[in-house]
């Protein structure tokens, strides 16, 4: 059970997307069940069509804790980056009650420090407006952790969001689409909520981002942000962002080479006019404080 100084309980639930993790879920199940002061109250975990002993590993966890649930779900083998893994946690929250406080949408590879729902707890517990919440990704390099530095430190990566129930209701789920994990925040930010990260939850990502990396998903990348409403100039700067923190330079080429095949095809967008414009209005807000600060 969660509790914060001024004895608040809130209720969390998880839904764990997982495909071929039997090396790792069974580390993530762990932390999250060494929690120092909550174990969630239910924990998802949906076997996405694994070829290996995923489901296996998971039903062991299942026969000890009636609160972990397995669910089995058979999707195209087709990667298909952003869209699969939120099938997969809709999946996960058709076998819900409505009765949480939280939901979060973690990976099934990461190792959570002990704190990381009583820091959690404690801070969508003093404040009302916080609408999402994560800590921070390390992977081990040369023998020492350090963070994965693929995005700002405002950002919550998509292997950790948590959301308070009503701000997910705001911005109306997650989108079935590659982009939901930057959309998600953004929606949030327009409806008054805040998202905040906590640079103390050390999160150890066991599996770099980027490792199962397709050239093809560069385009629908570019896709991405033409979906965003980002228009050329945002986007521009986006990729090239996108690029220099990869490291992967020739990647800047195909994320514009999918920006306007997105607007050729005319994809359908994942915001309104009135979202994009006060989105577009964000962007360059923040682009400019940067600058001058």
């Amino acid at each position: 059970m969660s509790e914060n100084s001024n004895g608040e309980h809130l209720r969390f639930y998880v839904i764990i997307p997982a495909h071929n993790e039997e090396g790792f879920i069974g580390q993530t199940l762990d932390s999250l069940l060494n929690q120092q002061q909550l174990i969630p109250h239910k924990i998802i975990v949906v076997d996405d069509n694994s070829q290996d002993n995923t489901a296996a590993v998971v039903d062991s966890y299942c026969q000890n804790h009636d609160f972990i649930q397995l669910v089995k779900n058979t999707s195209s083998e087709k990667h298909l980056p952003g869209s699969k893994v939120v099938q997969a946690f809709y999946k996960g929250m058709d076998q819900l009650d409505n009765n949480f406080d939280v939901i979060c949408k973690f990976d099934a590879d990461l190792i959570f420090p002990s704190n990381y729902f009583k820091v959690l707890n404690r801070a969508f517990s003093t404040n009302r407006k916080l609408g999402m919440a994560g800590g921070f990704c390390y992977i081990k390099n040369n023998d020492k952790w350090v963070l994965e530095n693929l995005t700002d430190k405002t950002h919550i990566r998509g292997a950790l969001k948590a959301y308070r129930k009503q701000c997910f209701e705001d911005i109306d789920g997650l989108k079935i689409a590659m982009g939901w994990d930057t959309v998600d925040e953004l929606l949030a930010r327009y409806h008054g909520w805040k998202v905040e990260t906590f640079p103390e939850l050390k999160v150890k990502h066991l599996r770099a981002t980027g490792e199962s990396y397709r050239e093809q998903n560069k385009f629908i990348f570019g896709e991405a942000l033409y979906s965003l409403r980002y228009g050329f100039f945002i986007t521009f700067i986006a990729a090239a962002k996108m690029a220099w923190l990869k490291k992967d330079f020739s990647s800047f080429k195909e994320y514009m080479k999918g920006y306007f095949l997105g607007k050729r095809k005319k994809i359908p967008f994942l915001v309104s006019k009135e979202e994009g414009k006060w989105i577009k209005k964000y962007r360059w807000k923040n682009m400019f404080k940067k600058i001058f600060q």
